[in-house]
């Protein structure tokens, strides 16, 4: 009786080896997946980040330039562009650098964006 026992036990437990066995490999292969899922994520956020830095850099350098460059006039025309440059650069100076957590951090980029597109660039190509 214990001899069938003991032979029960041994074909239990090779039918179950295959189940062990799959467990076993979905919980390495998990674990494996979650640490290369983690580098690489952090490795595309940081790249996208310093795109966004970029992007944000030459927006900010663009209307600090022609910020100078209208001081010297001060004329009606060209005081509509420099308050254009002063709320750029208030946008810029107001965008979360360090959260990027933040939930509207897209929206405020589209809005910079916006503003540098449509009214900078249609005001300062008109520039004599």
């Amino acid at each position: 009786m214990e001899a069938a026992a003991a032979g029960c036990d041994m074909f239990e437990e090779i039918v179950m080896a295959e189940e062990r066995f799959h467990g076993e490999g979905y919980q390495e292969g998990y674990a494996d997946g979650s640490h290369v899922g983690v580098v690489e994520g952090r490795r595309y956020g940081s790249l996208l980040g310093a795109k966004i830095g970029s992007e944000i850099g030459f927006y900010l350098g663009f209307a600090l330039t022609w910020q100078c460059l209208f001081q010297k006039c001060t004329d009606e025309k060209n005081n509509k562009k420099i308050r254009a440059l002063d709320y750029l650069i208030r946008m810029i100076q107001k965008f979360p650098y360090e959260d990027p957590t933040y939930d509207k951090l897209q929206e405020d980029l589209e809005k910079i964006r916006g503003k540098f597109k449509q009214e900078l660039c249609h005001q300062l190509s008109q520039v004599t």
